[in-house]
């Protein structure tokens, strides 16, 4: 599918082979100016290290990986504090130290996105393929105000890789590579590819990828073998319904360079026909976006300043997949969302002296959505009391369009202000604050039909209280960051800080409206735990103010060994927690028995409470041999433990992940590299009461990978879950992935897969 009005190969030709036009463009003599590498810009600092709190990722470690999974969120489950939400195949929910989803600022390519989904089906992460992603960098718990906003739990960027030019006299460049995979497990597969033509001044790439797998299967059973009730579907004991995926990318990327300058566009498209999604009660059908990305950098005798602008469309639907489609209702039940995200960002570093660097910056998103469910036939007037009663249930979904979200706007205008001051070789410092406002505002809305749902013109009604309230709201934000550095030699350095972190509530948790029924309230859920949700007109920002520290030991060039650790303790002000709904008449959603029900699915009102989470990261790597027979061989691991209690009710928070290890043996030798990986996960027995959260067991999983490399062409191997081993994923959620949806059993974890992938480079 078309996405962008591809120039002529005659002007492409052109504008690659004459580089002397784009000269007399810039009004210089190129032979005057420098030549730059395929970095062209850094960002100032003041020295070389690595920023404050932050882990990275660069594509040598990105590329065992993808292979394995089309999740590119998985890529950050090696970093220290990082766990992930289980969700669809591509659109898993990374959290932070237990604060997950909104609670964490997600850039892709410099881009804020955000889901436009009441399920978020289509977190920032699943726009962009592993194959992709260049690079990752975690900034956990305490962010620099310079890339945090609108966030409590921390900063998540993933870029694709920087543009590729010719060097010097070399003429025109092309490059690229392309790649496919194969995964046991749910006959996963896919390929992708992207080529650069480029000289010295003009880069144009093109990447694209596709992937798709079926339903994948447990290390065992852990329901009867049998239909999916009421639909065509014959599921396995250990066959996870609902959890297929097909996912297309693709993006054709413009860069122009000269001196110290760089101009950036893009252009993306991504098509999801289907995702299946095992812990919520709807799947996706549709998922189409278009992106348009802009970026200006530029390096300055006094520093570099850096300028973007960007919009997404996205046009999403979800209805049921054949797990889950009944056939005595083939329609289903259609939900549509179209989401609009314009940003335009302007920052600067400014080096004032070699002491003191200035980062300074604004930046306005402008966010659009519509959330309406199609009715799925005319509404007819029951005749008499009894059938009535039937009339109910049978017009539920029939009469007019429902209107979740309508003409919801949700805007933001931040600016900011970092001070860095290298003090000595051994004490540098950081100091910042953000400004953030936040307007929202929503329309009017509407059920199905008036009888069913209430008349949206009548106050007293259910949709007409809510038309009647004051919908429109403002949030002023404040940030602010304090850290210091201390590095008493090259072997060891510790660093402290303070953050208050503030987030504004998404439109969902504020004007999600119906408690007409259960069937709508559990629209509302991207929780995975199959209970409903309800907004709350009243909900104010989340505040959190962390503390953390770390201290860190290492060899001089940090490549030998390392060993981290990182305690920290957050106090959340009116966190946006849930209580059961209540006060309603019996046989309704929020009735007395919801209030009381200690098993089963219920239903919930988001609501500011207090709330703390304090655990510790530790994370390390050392030799165990170098040279000889075997080459060297080294062990890594990370050690993660979070415990989230909500202040004002004593309840455990939710989807909190319990003790976790993954340690693993890395053999390297000569093109030859090995690992054997452990990952260790406690029981998880504190659970949120409120949400009727299941426990689960602890497990251990073995993996084995291997890659070889010959010139170009690069072969992964691996086995994850050696043992087949079965187990219930502890951030998983409820299992909804087929007919009938009833409580009590947790989505199983992944089974033994076999993977293979090839990338040839040319």
């Amino acid at each position: 599918m078309k996405f962008v009005k591809k120039p002529s190969a005659l002007a492409v030709a052109a504008a690659l082979g004459w580089p002397g036009l784009w000269h007399a463009a810039f009004a210089q003599d190129a032979a005057n100016a420098p030549v730059m590498g395929e970095v062209v810009v850094k960002a100032a600092r003041i020295d070389d290290k690595e920023p404050f709190v932050a882990s990275r990722i660069d594509a040598a470690g990105i590329v065992p990986y993808r292979a394995a999974s089309s999740d590119s969120a998985r890529l950050l489950e090696r970093l220290p504090g990082v766990s992930l939400y289980g969700a669809g195949g591509v659109s898993s929910l990374p959290a932070i130290h237990g604060l997950a989803d909104d609670r964490i600022r997600i850039k892709v390519d410099g881009m804020d996105l955000i889901s436009s989904c009441a399920n978020h089906m289509n977190p920032p992460l699943s726009y962009i393929d592993p194959t992709n992603v260049g690079s990752v960098t975690l900034f956990a718990g305490i962010t620099p105000v310079s890339v945090g906003g609108d966030s409590i739990a921390g900063t998540i960027q993933v870029n694709s890789a920087a543009p590729v030019f010719a060097r010097a006299g070399e003429g025109l460049l092309l490059t690229g590579q392309a790649g496919a995979f194969y995964r046991s497990n749910g006959d996963g597969r896919g390929a992708n590819v992207s080529a650069t033509l480029a000289n010295e001044m003009l880069s144009v790439t093109y990447t694209g990828s596709t992937a798709q797998a079926n339903n994948y299967s447990a290390g065992g059973n852990f329901k009867p073998a049998g239909p999916s009730v009421g639909t065509s579907e014959w599921l396995a004991g250990n066959e996870v319904g609902s959890s297929q995926y097909k996912s297309q990318n693709q993006s054709l990327a413009f860069a122009l360079r000269y001196a110290e300058h760089l101009l950036e566009l893009t252009f993306g498209y991504q098509h999801i026909p289907y995702q299946g999604f095992p812990n919520e009660r709807m799947d996706m059908t549709l998922n189409d976006s278009h992106q348009v990305n802009f970026r200006y950098l530029g390096q300055y005798t006094w520093g570099s300043l850096e300028a973007r602008a960007y919009h997404n469309d996205t046009r999403h639907k979800m209805n049921f997949l054949d797990d889950k489609l009944t056939l005595a209702s083939p329609a289903g039940m259609p939900m549509d969302t179209e989401g609009k995200t314009t940003g335009v960002v302007l920052k600067a570093d400014i080096r004032a002296s070699d002491r003191d660097l200035f980062r300074v910056g604004g930046e306005y998103q402008k966010y659009h959505l519509d959330d309406w469910w199609p009715a799925i036939g005319p509404y007819v007037p029951p005749m008499g009391m009894g059938m009535a009663m039937a009339g109910m249930s049978m017009n539920m979904m029939n009469g007019s369009t429902f209107w979740n979200i309508n003409d919801g706007k949700r805007d933001r205008f931040d600016v900011f202000g970092e001070w860095e001051a290298r003090w000595s070789g051994q004490w540098l410092s950081q100091l910042g604050l953000r400004s953030s406002t936040v307007w929202m505002d929503t329309g009017d809305v509407q059920g199905y039909n008036p009888v069913d749902y209430g008349n949206p013109a009548n106050p007293n009604s259910i949709p007409g209280a809510f038309n009647a309230a004051d919908r429109s709201r403002t949030d002023h934000n404040l940030d602010l960051t304090a850290l210091l550095r201390f590095t008493p030699d090259a072997r060891q350095t510790y660093e402290a800080g303070f953050a208050r972190k503030t987030r504004s509530p998404n439109l969902y948790e504020r004007y999600a409206w119906s408690t007409n029924n259960t069937m709508t309230m559990t629209m509302i859920n991207w929780f995975g735990d199959g209970n409903g949700y309800v907004g709350n007109l009243d909900l104010k920002p989340e505040i959190a103010n962390t503390i953390s520290a770390t201290a860190s030991w290492h060899d001089a060039a940090r490549e030998q060994w390392g060993f981290n650790v990182t305690p920290y303790y957050t106090f959340i002000q009116d966190y946006i927690d849930a209580r059961r709904c209540s006060g309603g008449a019996m046989m309704t959603p929020c009735d007395r028995n919801n209030v009381t029900a200690t098993t089963g699915f219920v239903n919930l009102q988001f609501v500011n409470q207090s709330a703390h989470l304090y655990g510790a990261d530790i994370s390390g790597y050392f030799p165990l041999l170098q040279g000889g027979a075997l080459g060297n061989v080294k062990v890594t691991g990370v050690v993660s433990y979070v415990r989230g209690k909500n202040l004002d009710t004593d309840d455990n928070l939710y989807h909190i992940m319990p003790l976790n290890a993954k340690l693993a043996l890395v053999q390297r030798s000569g093109s030859w590299t090995n690992t054997l990986e452990g990952v260790f996960v406690d029981a998880k027995t504190r659970v949120s009461e409120v949400r009727n959260e299941l426990e689960t067991s602890g497990y251990g999983l073995l993996n084995l990978r291997s890659s070889y490399e010959w010139k170009q062409l690069r072969v992964d191997v691996g086995v994850e879950n050696l043992f087949n081993r079965f187990y219930d994923s502890p951030l998983g959620g409820a299992y909804l992935g087929q007919r009938p949806m009833v409580y009590g059993t947790a989505v199983p974890g992944m089974g033994r897969s076999i993977y293979a992938g090839m990338n040839l480079r040319f």
